[in-house]
Formats: C-alpha cells, structure tokens, sequence
C-alpha cells in the first residue's frame, strides 16, 4: 500500500477499527496507527494482515482507556461508531452519564487520550435519528470533554471525493481548542460542480479480471442469470417486465441492482440474501469481492481475510479510504506544527449556541 513520507508521522489510535478502511485513508497520507481495535474476527485478520499486529480483539466495552497502559498516547482517536440504540443515547446527560449506545466509548477514548483531533464516522440516518437529539447530544458531549473540542460535522458523498460508488457518511472532526488550528472541510474533486468528473464503475473495474486476490466468481442459479438478463444496465428487479414468470414486487431498490458503468456505483452493503450482491454489467453475475473493493477504493493490493461472505461483510462495512484522504491532509499541518494558529474560542462559543441545522450550514458554507 503506498504511503506518503512525511517528517512526522501523526500517531493514530483506532476503534471500532473493522478491516481498516478508514485507517487506510490516513495511512495514505503519512499517518501510523499504533494501536487498534474491534471485535470481529476476520475484521481483525484482515486488519493486521494489512497494518501489522497493533488491532486487539476485544470488546469495546471491556476496555477503560482511563487505566489500560497499553494503549499509548496518540495525535488522533480515529474510528467508525456503531449506530445501535440512537434511541436512547440522548436521554441521559452529560459524558459521565450512561449512553444506550456504543458512542460512549468513542467519546472515553477521546477523553481518556486528550488527542490534538479525532475523526469519527457514522452513517447518514444519524443526522435525523430522534428528531436530531441523537447527534446534538453527541455533538455536545464531545464539545464537553476538556479543554473543548471545536466539533464540525458534515455529511460527505464520497464519490464527490474520487470514489466510485455514491455513499453517504456524516464525519466529525474534532479540533482541540488550545491547538489554535481552525479546521475546515474541503470541498467536493469531482462532480458536476467540481474540478473533475465523477470516478466511474466502469473505470474503476478496468483489468480487475487479472487481480488473483479476492475475486472469486460466486455461483449462481439459472433462474437469477435469466433475470439478470432482463434488467438493463443500471437497472434493478423493478425492470423485470410484470407479465414475466420471473417478475417479483415488494422488494427495495438494491434487489438485483446492476451497476451503471460511466456513473459511480450505489451503495456497495454488507449483507444481505438474494438479490442483494450487486450485479455486473454486461455479464449477468454477482460483483466479486474485489470488484467491490475496487468501487471502495481499496487497493489490489489490500487483502482481506475469511469467506467469501466474511470478506463482503468487512468491504460493506469499511469507510471508502480514498474518500477521507483530503480530511487527512487538511489535519495533517494540525500534527506537523506546520499553521498560525488563531483564538478557537469565539468559534468554539459560538458553535455551541447553534441548533444542529445552523452547525451543518456554517460547516458547509465555510468550506474551501
């Protein structure tokens, strides 16, 4: 996997780490994770195949941070929360309060380590999860934690940013005040309104053929092959005309969804029963697992460990790592000491006055 050099390589402590494609992105450009963890097995395999052996398999909510002098002190917490009970985590206050949801532990990490910066991810659902109580109390936790974080959420669709596949996924930064480093979220590469057009499938899948890891061709029934053959590119089970043998209804939009080649994949999942794979365009056959992970921008040369089904699971669940490369390099001057550093408390106050909505608009509106 090519990285960048750089003189100092921001040290990374990940969780809810799972194969390591949020990792990847910053390995990309010049971080070094030191420490990791999830609770997935082949995840893990996976993850120290391609990083090294500094993932533990553990569950997360038997580790303290507060206490375990194994995980070393970092630049930057990093890592994907789950999203499991949103229904709950607001409606008890404060960090020290307990959450019905796995955020906490997320947020013990960043207090526990006190990095210059952490990046969390999480999925699109979460800006409306309990009428927006979900992130505004996420929000403010992580604003809580001395001496403060200046927290800018912003739901990125990371084909906008070079990745095949259209896939939308709300990241946090959070700055610690005393650094002075005012962060700012890039604008979109690539899209109509961008500097360049979008990555396509079709791109993205040239010569996968010739990649021996990962890509294995998956068996399917004739029935499936014929209903393939009666959905066009791009298309998905709706297409199959109603008069046909082989006609279903009252499936969603993924069921045999085919991939439209000059425009970015959709969303690549990570399980599912039939139907739900992902559809080759013009063969009528199942994506391989590399074919999905070159639409995640993975590498070929990123190899996943576990069963077919297994390796599917940790592509689905990954964070594209092309996508938060520029979030990567627009940190990394915060670790380099390579900034002019400003007063991040009227910016800090002022954020924290503001609805969930207002924060979302002035993130967006500031972006350069």
């Amino acid at each position: 996997m090519e990285t960048k050099n750089s003189v100092y390589s921001p040290k990374v402590v990940s969780i809810f780490s799972g194969c390591g494609g949020l990792d990847l992105g910053f390995h990309q450009e010049g971080y070094t994770t030191v420490w990791a963890n999830d609770f997935a097995e082949w995840a893990v395999a996976s993850f120290k195949r391609n990083f090294g052996d500094v993932i533990h398999m553990k569950d997360i909510t038997k580790i303290d941070p507060y206490t375990d002098e194994s995980i070393p002190d970092c630049d930057l917490v990093l890592g994907g929360f789950p999203c499991q009970d949103f229904s709950i985590i607001w409606k008890q206050p404060g960090l020290n309060g307990k959450r019905g949801g796995l955020f906490r532990h997320f947020a013990e990490f960043v207090d526990a380590k006190k990095p210059k910066a952490f990046v969390a991810e999480n999925v699109k659902g979460l800006l409306t999860a309990n009428s927006g109580k979900a992130i505004d109390t996420i929000v403010r936790d992580f604003e809580s934690i001395a001496p403060g974080y200046v927290v800018k959420p912003h739901l990125y669709n990371f084909a906008e940013y070079g990745v095949p596949q259209f896939r939308e996924r709300v990241l946090f930064i959070g700055v610690r005040i005393d650094t002075g480093f005012r962060f700012v979220h890039p604008k979109p590469t690539h899209g109509p309104n961008a500097g360049k057009p979008y990555f396509t499938a079709g791109e993205a899948l040239e010569g996968v053929e010739k990649v021996p890891y990962n890509n294995e061709r998956i068996n399917i029934k004739e029935k499936t092959r014929q209903m393939l053959d009666l959905i066009p590119e791009g298309g998905n089970f709706t297409d199959i005309p109603k008069d046909s043998p082989l006609y279903v209804k009252g499936m969603i939009s993924h069921v045999y969804r085919r991939l439209k080649l000059d425009e970015p994949a959709k969303t690549i999942i990570a399980a599912g029963g039939g139907g739900t794979w992902g559809y080759h365009y013009p063969e009528p056959r199942p994506l391989t697992n590399r074919e999905r992970a070159r639409l995640q921008s993975f590498p070929d040369d990123f190899i996943f460990e576990g069963s077919v089904t297994e390796v599917r699971r940790q592509i689905g669940n990954a964070v594209p790592p092309e996508g938060v490369r520029l979030v990567a390099r627009r940190l990394l001057p915060l670790f380099t000491g390579e900034y002019e550093t400003v007063d991040l408390m009227p910016e800090y106050e002022l954020m924290k006055s503001m609805t969930v909505k207002e924060r979302l608009d002035y993130v967006t509106a500031e972006m350069d």
